[in-house]
C-alpha cells in the first residue's frame, strides 16, 4: 500500500525521539535521525538505563536516559516502583525537552517512550509514533490519544481504537542498507544438484527451540539432500557442541555462532531461513527477499509475531508454523518439500520483495517533517487495521 500523496513540508530545528532500550525500538530511531540530520535537523534522544544510544556513528545526536518501568509486573509493590519510576521519568523528560528545545516527539514505544511523549504532548509538541509490529504495542496503545500521526509497517494492524485509525500512515519498518542491497540481486535458484544453504536465526537473544528441533529435522533429511546442505545457523547458549555432534553424525555442513556478525552476508547465501518473527526479522526478510519458515516466539506480547509472520505469509513469502505445534518430524517434512522445490523458494522469494517498504526511514521523516498528513488512506484505515474491523 503507498503512502498518501505528500503535501507540505517544513524541517524542525530539533526532534526529539523516545525509545525503549531493545533493538527493536532503537535500530527504526537511528535510522530516522540519520535521516532527519541528513535533512538539517538536531536529534535528541531519550531512552532508558538500557538504551546504549546511537555509539560513534552518531555521536552528535544527544542521548538522555530516564527512568521507566513497566505497568504489567505482577504485584502491588512493583507497580507501585513502576508508577514512581514512570512520575520520575516523565519530570526529567519534560526537563530535557524543554532545555533541547525540540519541536517534534518521535515515540518508538517500549515503556521507556511513555514519560517522554507524555511530557512533549503536555508541553504542546507534535507527536508521531513508529509502531514496528502488526499489533499495536502496549505503550503505544496508551499514548496513541495523543499522537497526531502513527507510522505503520503493516498493510494491517491490529489493536487500533476506531478513533484513532484515521491516524494511520504506511511508512515500514527501516532495515539497514546492507540488508536491502541483498534483495536488488536475483535470487539464485539452485540446481539439482547444486549447494544448499539453511540460514537459522533466533533473534537477538537466539531460540533454545531451534537448537533442538532443528539439527533433528536435518537428520530426518534424505542424503541426497543432507548432501548438498550447509546450516548457518545462531546457537545461543553452551550447547554448540551438542549441535554440531548432530550435525556431524548426519553429515551436514554447519557454521555455528552465538551471533552473527555477517548477516547480510548470510542472508546472501541463504536459500531458505527459519527464525522468529520480530518486526526486524520480518522487514529484513521482506528486503533481502528471502524465503523463510517462521516460528513466532510463543510468549510475545499480544501474540504480535504471529500477526508479524502472517503478514509475510499473505504477501507469499514465508510459511508460518506455531512452535506449540512444531515437531521434528513436521519441520522435516516442510523443510524437504521447500529444499526439493527450488522453484516454489524463488517464487516465495520475489513475493517477500515486493513485501518490502524500502523507503521507510524516508517516509517516516516525511512524517516526521510534516508531510503526508492529510485524511490518510481510507483503505488502510478501512480494510482490515483492527480485529473487530476485519470481523
Amino acid at each position: 500500500m503507498a503512502p498518501t500523496t505528500m503535501t507540505s513540508a517544513k524541517r524542525p530545528t530539533k526532534v526529539v525521539l523516545a525509545a525503549g532500550g531493545t533493538g527493536g525500538h532503537m535500530f527504526p530511531a537511528q535510522a530516522l535521525a540519520r535521516e532527519l540530520l541528513n535533512r538539517g535537523s538536531a536529534v535528541a534522544l531519550v531512552t532508558d538505563a538500557r538504551g546504549g544510544g546511537f555509539g560513534p556513528d552518531l555521536p552528535q545526536v544527544e542521548t538522555f536516559r530516564i527512568p521507566a518501568g513497566a505497568m504489567a509486573g505482577a504485584g502491588v509493590l512493583k507497580k507501585l516502583r513502576s508508577v514512581v519510576q514512570l512520575g520520575l521519568g516523565y519530570l526529567q523528560a519534560r526537563g530535557h525537552i524543554r532545555r533541547c528545545g525540540a519541536e517534534v516527539a518521535v515515540g518508538f514505544g517500549g515503556y521507556p517512550s511513555v514519560p517522554t511523549v507524555m511530557a512533549a504532548a503536555h508541553r504542546g509538541l507534535r507527536v508521531v509514533l513508529h509502531e514496528q509490529n502488526a499489533v499495536l504495542g502496549r505503550a503505544n496503545r496508551l499514548l496513541a490519544g495523543r499522537a497526531q500521526v502513527i507510522a505503520t509497517c503493516f498493510d494491517k494492524i491490529e489493536g487500533v481504537a476506531a478513533g484513532d485509525r484515521a491516524k494511520l500512515r504506511l511508512t515500514g519498518n527501516p532495515v539497514r542498507e546492507a540488508i536491502a542491497a541483498v534483495g536488488t540481486r536475483p535470487y539464485a535458484v539452485p540446481g539439482e544438484n547444486d549447494p544448499l544453504h539453511l540460514l537459522v536465526v533466533g533473534g537477538s537473544q537466539g531460540a533454545r527451540v531451534f537448537n533442538e528441533l532443528v539439527p533433528a529435522a536435518v537428520a530426518k533429511l534424505p542424503q541426497a539432500l543432507r548432501r548438498r546442505l550447509t546450516l548457518h545457523q545462531q546457537v545461543p547458549g553452551p550447547t554448540t557442541e551438542a549441535v554440531a555432534q548432530v550435525y556431524d553424525s548426519c553429515g551436514v555442513a554447519h557454521h555455528l555462532a552465538p551471533f552473527f556478525n555477517d548477516m547480510p552476508e548470510r542472508f546472501a547465501a541463504a536459500h531458505l531461513v527459519i527464525c522468529r518473527s520480530g518486526a526486524s526479522t520480518v522487514a529484513e526478510l521482506a528486503a533481502a527477499g528471502r524465503p523463510a519458515v517462521m516460528v513466532p516466539l510463543p510468549i510475545a506480547t499480544d501474540d504480535h509475531q504471529t500477526a508479524n509472520a502472517q503478514a509475510l505469509v499473505e504477501a507469499g513469502g514465508g510459511w508460518l508454523m506455531p512452535q506449540a505445534n512444531l515437531d521434528a518430524d513436521s519441520l522435516a517434512e516442510r523443510l524437504g518439500s521447500l529444499l526439493s522445490g527450488p522453484g516454489l523458494l524463488a517464487r516465495a522469494s520475489g513475493c517477500a520483495r515486493t513485501a518490502a517498504h524500502l523507503n521507510a526511514a524516508r517516509d517516516l521523516a516525511d512524517l516526521v517533517c510534516g508531510m503526508n498528513n492529510g485524511n490518510g488512506n481510507a483503505a488502510q484505515r478501512d480494510a482490515g487495521n483492527d480485529k473487530e474491523a476485519a470481523a
